[in-house]
């Protein structure tokens, strides 16, 4: 019984071995990793802000990276999410017709882990200055990036930059 259990496992085994190689080139020839990768690009915009003497905030655009890949996710805006000292990152056509808007949490204040003695707790750290990013998938539409600081009594634009 032992023997013809192993008589029939191997070829079935054989059987379903081959059946997926030849699934995986069919589905090769029809469309090559490098067409896929060509199709979608990835721009990141690596920015950083600082507190000027005045208590004013300064953000700079420090460097824009294109790179070949498909974000898993678009990245949307929530306005329930926002909270005052956060930022909106605008990206616009060469009109000033919004395509997309991103938030990032104040960069200034991040929150942070503490562990104490009474156990695990978030606190939110203020610093002087500090790096963010944001990524999107290319489009030649968007010609403009604007980053508006969301306060008490509305937003505040702080930085405008043609891409």
């Amino acid at each position: 019984m032992k023997n013809l259990l192993n008589l029939l496992m191997v070829p079935a085994l054989l059987l379903c071995s081959f059946q997926k190689s030849s699934t995986l080139g069919y589905f090769r020839d029809k469309v090559s990793g490098a067409e896929i990768w060509k199709e979608g690009k990835i721009v990141y915009l690596f920015f950083q802000t600082d507190k000027e003497a005045g208590g004013k905030e300064r953000i700079v655009l420090q460097e824009k990276k294109i790179t070949e890949g498909r974000l898993k996710f678009t990245p949307s805006f929530d306005r329930s999410e926002v909270e005052p000292g956060d930022l909106i990152v605008i990206l616009s056509d060469s009109g000033g017709k919004e395509v997309s808007k991103q938030l990032v949490k104040n960069p200034l204040h991040p929150e942070m882990e503490v562990y104490e003695k009474e156990g695990v707790s978030r606190k939110k750290i203020p610093l002087e200055n500090a790096e963010f990013s944001i990524r999107y998938t290319y489009s030649e539409q968007i010609q403009m990036v604007k980053i508006e600081k969301v306060t008490e009594s509305g937003t505040q634009l702080l930085f405008t930059q043609k891409l």
